[in-house]
């Protein structure tokens, strides 16, 4: 006999496939705009181009935190280790 599931339980699933895929996109964009930043680093490209990729990792960075995607202070140490990379 199948247990009968109430509305709420329903809702409940549906919202938590969509956070998660809301949340995944979010993080996916924060590790990619990271990525080109180690990647710029890496091939030594010119430091204005550097410094524009690392202005749109730590934007990243912060809007992940913000909606709580990561927590605040995982932002801040990566945002800390990616400047000591860039810095070095």
């Amino acid at each position: 006999m199948a247990k009968k599931v109430s509305k709420s339980v329903v809702k409940r699933a549906e919202q938590a496939v969509v956070r998660n895929l809301r949340n995944k996109a979010c993080k996916t964009r924060m590790k990619n705009a990271v990525r080109k930043v180690l990647d710029a680093v890496k091939t030594k490209e010119p430091k204005e181009n550097i410094d524009q990729l690392l202005k749109a990792a730590i934007s990243a960075i912060d809007k992940a935190a913000t909606k709580g995607v990561i927590h605040r202070n995982q932002a801040a140490r990566r945002k800390s280790r990616l400047l000591k990379t860039v810095r070095s």
